[in-house]
Formats: C-alpha cells, sequence, structure tokens
C-alpha cells in the first residue's frame, strides 16, 4: 500500500492569522492527481470552503509553495491560495472574527483525482490565531470609550495605535489584535452601531476621538513620540480628521478613504466639518443581484461648493499614507485618495500613497479572502464592495506590510 498519505502545515500548525504557511503532502505515488481543499467554519456556523486541483511530483511530493494549482478556485502557484480564495456557499457572506481569543481552524484535506472527492487520503488542522503568545486583550469602557486595548508582551515602550473601521460600526478588534501581535499597543476603537452608541449618530464628537489619544498616552507601555491612527472607509476620513485637528497624532493610514468628511458632521472645539453632499436618491440597485451601488451618490468632490467638508490635512504635522484598490466599487476611494495626495503634496506635505489594480474596498490583513458584496450592518443592504481574488489578495499582503513599515518608521 505504500507510505501512508501525510498532510503537513509548516513551519507549524500553530500561527498567527497574518503569517503564510507551507503546506506539504508526502506519501502519494508519483504523478499522481489529487485534490487539495480549505474548510473553515466561522463563528456564525458559515462554512467557508476552496479548492484546487494538483498533481505530485516524481517522489510523490506535493509543496504548494513550488507546485502549481492545475484548476479549482485558483490556478497557478500560489501558496497561499487555498486561504484566500475561501467561499461560503451562501452568496454575499463576510469572513471577519468577532472573538479573538479563539483561533479559525482550517481543515487542509487531500482526496483522490480531480473529480468527485469520494475518497479521502489524508488531512490536518491549521489553527490561525489573532491573538500572539502574551498579548492581553482588556475591555476599556472610561469616560464615553468604548473600546479594546491590545498590550503586546514585555515592559516596552510600544508605539500606539487607535484602530478604526467603517460605518458598519461596532467594536472590530481582529486588525487590532493582529498589529498588538506585532508589536503596537493598539486600541480598537467603537464610534458609531455599538453599545450605547447610535447606529447612526447625527453628529460625532471630535473630543470623543480625543479622549482615546488621551487615553492611550497614559498607558505606561506606550513611547511618548506620538500616536499613530488607521482607518479603513469611513473610519480612515476620522483618522485624518485626528491626525488634523489633534495634537498627539504623528502618523495616520487612510484604507480605501477620502480627504473630505463622509456622511455624519463632526464636531470639534468650536468649529463642526460638515459631510461632503450625498443624495440617497442617485443609489443603483441591480434588479438582478440585488446589490446596492453607490459610487454616485455623493456630489463631485471638485466642485467648490463641497470644500467646505474638506479635511484641512495640510495644517497637520503628521505623516500620511493612503491606500486605494482601483476596482473599488463602492465608492471612488483612488480618485478621492488622489485628490488628498495632490492637495497635500501641493502644500510641500510628505504622503505616501499605493493603489492596487483589481483590488476592492475591504482591504483586509492579509489571507482574509476577498468579499465582493455583503450586507451592510447599519444601512441594512446588499453593498457591492469590489475586487479581483488574486489581486485583491496580493494588495492585502503588501498593504499589510506598508502600514506596519509605515508606523514603525514614523513612531
Amino acid at each position: 500500500a505504500g507510505m501512508a498519505v501525510q498532510v503537513t502545515v509548516l513551519p507549524s500548525p500553530r500561527c498567527l492569522f497574518d503569517e503564510p504557511v507551507q503546506v506539504r503532502v508526502t506519501g502519494l505515488l508519483p504523478q499522481q492527481a489529487v485534490t487539495l481543499r480549505a474548510s473553515l467554519v466561522d463563528e456564525s456556523g458559515e462554512l467557508f470552503q476552496a479548492h484546487a486541483h494538483y498533481r505530485a511530483g516524481s517522489s510523490g511530493e506535493l509543496d504548494l509553495s513550488h507546485s502549481p494549482a492545475l484548476g479549482g478556485s485558483y490556478s497557478g502557484v500560489e501558496p497561499m491560495g487555498l486561504l484566500w480564495s475561501l467561499q461560503s456557499k451562501t452568496p454575499y457572506k463576510r469572513l471577519a472574527k468577532r472573538n479573538v481569543l479563539t483561533p479559525f481552524c482550517v481543515d487542509f484535506e487531500v482526496y483522490e483525482g480531480h473529480g468527485d472527492m469520494s475518497r479521502l487520503l489524508g488531512k490536518c488542522t491549521n489553527e490561525r490565531w489573532f491573538l500572539g503568545e502574551g498579548v492581553k486583550r482588556i475591555s476599556v469602557r472610561e469616560g464615553r470609550l468604548k473600546a479594546t486595548l491590545f498590550l503586546p508582551p514585555g515592559p516596552g515602550p510600544f508605539p500606539g495605535l487607535i484602530d478604526l473601521y467603517g460605518s458598519g460600526g461596532g467594536l472590530v478588534e481582529y486588525r487590532a489584535s493582529l498589529l498588538a501581535s506585532r508589536g503596537f499597543v493598539t486600541l480598537a476603537l467603537a464610534y458609531m452601531a455599538f453599545e450605547d452608541l447610535p447606529v447612526m449618530p447625527e453628529i460625532l464628537e471630535l473630543g470623543y476621538f480625543e479622549e482615546a489619544v488621551n487615553f492611550l498616552q497614559k498607558q505606561q507601555q506606550v513611547k511618548d513620540t506620538g500616536i499613530g491612527v488607521l482607518g479603513l472607509s469611513k473610519g480612515a476620513d476620522l483618522a485624518l480628521s485626528m491626525a488634523t485637528f489633534l495634537p498627539g497624532i504623528k502618523a495616520a493610514v487612510s484604507i480605501s478613504g477620502s480627504g473630505f468628511n463622509s456622511f455624519i458632521p463632526l464636531r470639534g472645539d468650536g468649529f463642526t466639518v460638515p459631510p461632503h453632499p450625498y443624495d440617497l436618491g442617485r443609489m443603483k440597485t441591480s434588479d438582478e443581484s440585488g446589490l446596492v451601488d453607490f459610487t454616485d451618490v455623493l456630489d463631485d468632490h471638485r466642485d467648490p461648493a463641497t470644500w467646505d467638508c474638506r479635511i484641512p490635512m495640510e495644517r497637520s504635522l503628521a505623516k500620511f499614507l493612503f491606500l486605494s484598490g482601483l476596482d473599488d466599487t463602492n465608492w471612488k476611494s483612488d480618485l478621492y485618495c488622489c485628490d488628498a495626495v495632490q492637495r497635500l503634496q501641493q502644500h510641500g506635505r510628505e504622503v505616501e500613497f499605493f493603489s492596487y489594480p483589481g483590488a476592492g474596498h475591504l482591504l483586509e490583513p492579509p489571507y482574509l479572502p476577498l468579499c465582493q458584496a455583503s450586507i451592510h450592518r447599519v444601512l441594512g443592504v446588499f453593498v457591492h464592495w469590489g475586487g479581483q481574488w488574486k489581486e485583491h489578495a496580493k494588495a492585502q499582503e503588501d498593504a499589510w506590510r506598508r502600514i506596519q513599515t509605515f508606523f514603525w518608521q514614523h513612531l
């Protein structure tokens, strides 16, 4: 019967979610045709799967970092393809981690042939964690704050970050917990649609975000060289506003954001930045899919009538990094980023900017699969986010590296 077929995940079956692994299969017949399948069940019980066809080498071995997939969910040499191409049977599901204290477990299975997957040859499980060894998770309800603090192990001092998600609201922790696992004290901050924070606030108070900065600066393990902030979508323009109006912020990252205040007025001390004008009547709903297209709801950002909504970033002494996907179908983030970058450059400000062909709106930590469309938790409609599978996966890997490098450099 020959050797038993063995599937191994190297360097270890336990790792952080953002770490690449090497999937190897041994004990196959020379040139044997097999199908590899990855399965992951999320916290709501939704099954995500991906599969790819492979052929073993002359020694009966397969190594996904060298062997090309011959079809299935992806093709070619894609060491992490089985992860980034995971998809649910139910359409429009987004894979996101709610509880960062438990891992996602990914089962890797090898089946005979390129057909019906009736004969299982071997399997193993990869535990993918969002919280590194020794990282502390602390729930924060101090003053008005609704947040979670993540502390890397050891006395530090570490650079401090505030992490903001978009208008879907809630308290999103998985990006913050991964950043803490990489050596940043990170505060995941909720600002809408969470506990008693309104689902759609009439106004956001700059003072709330200032409280978060003050709280973070008080932590013993945080370096006193200034705080970083990163945000996605609505969170991105909030990050830019914080870098502009709050002196403690030294570096800001905008992911799929804009250089103007979007959707909700922002009230500071003696001033209010109004929201960029929009008209939900310009929303388009597809008859076929029921997906909503928001790309035209905002007034033209080049129209001077909208300029009082701009965030005056050029006044800020912070460093900026803008990241956007060229296939963002939620809104024109690349256009808005170019506009913001141009304004900063005109004022002689240092700014970094990367746009990714084929990437969508939801640029997430690496190996989280592309979500092309999902329900918007606040608006209650299905929204098209955009992105092409392989390109989006590459963009997430690159963006994640750039974000960390940027913060290490400036904090």
